[in-house]
């Protein structure tokens, strides 16, 4: 807590808004020192964070302080909106990400992922984001996008399934399930599970015959659970992947050290 209470660097508070939740950066010195995740934020919180009266769980901030400066990315429009009037608020666009060949719809949190996980591990770089969404994302050793692909992630695929029939329960699965079993709410476990890990394992495998010494990020709020189960069952590609919660983060603060 010295560093702290000593610098004389302002603080900056990344913000990514994300497709469930809101993930947030507090950087000093241009470095991060503390992460968490929140739900959404009500308009009157907002509002207490521009007039300074925001506190960061579980990490005390100097008294008093101005209102936090914020680096703002988002997927989430009606969000973003929320900000606008912030008085000290920077958006960032995909025209803030040093990567060549980023197409317009190209989600932010993508893009900065992947410059993250680059920005410390290097090209070429395929970062699997395991989140609401699953994506896949990877840059060439240029730092040109390669592209990338989408499909709905874990928990996703579960709610769908439930709320889209009439019949089918809603599960969730902490532990590898069985891969042939007799009732139907394992089934349902049984068969996303492995049919998400194949997938996974196809892409994986396809970037390492077009890119033998890329490496591969997972990260994303099921990176650890689906990190496990290919560990399970694909201890080839399990052990190559480097699980990081903060990737995102490390590209906004890459973006940070950029005057």
């Amino acid at each position: 807590m010295d560093r702290l209470r000593k610098t004389k660097s302002p603080m900056i508070l990344a913000l990514m808004i994300g497709n469930s939740r809101l993930h947030w950066g507090l950087f000093i010195d241009d470095g991060l020192v503390y992460n968490w995740n929140s739900s959404y934020l009500p308009i009157d919180t907002i509002k207490q964070i521009s007039q300074s009266q925001f506190t960061i769980p579980h990490f005390p901030l100097p008294t008093p302080h101005s209102p936090l400066r914020i680096l703002l990315a988002s997927v989430v429009p009606t969000q973003t909106a929320l900000w606008q009037n912030y008085p000290d608020v920077r958006i960032l666009t995909l025209e803030n990400v040093p990567l060549q060949g980023l197409y317009p719809t190209l989600g932010i949190d993508r893009a900065l992922a992947l410059y993250g996980a680059a920005s410390v591990w290097g090209f070429p770089m395929l970062v699997i984001d395991a989140g609401t969404a699953l994506t896949f994302t990877g840059a060439d050793e240029n730092q040109n996008l390669v592209g990338g692909a989408i499909l709905p992630g874990l928990g996703l695929q579960f709610s769908t399934l439930s709320q889209k029939t009439g019949q089918l329960p809603y599960v969730e699965t902490q532990s590898l399930p069985k891969r042939y079993v007799l009732n139907t709410a394992e089934a349902i476990q049984s068969g996303v599970v492995y049919t998400l890990l194949a997938g996974i394992k196809g892409f994986v495998e396809a970037w390492w015959q077009d890119f033998p010494q890329g490496k591969v990020a997972l990260t994303g709020g099921d990176r650890i659970l689906l990190s496990s189960y290919l560990q399970g069952i694909y201890p080839e590609i399990g052990i190559r992947l480097m699980v990081e919660e903060n990737l995102i983060l490390w590209g906004m603060g890459e973006i940070i050290k950029t005057p």
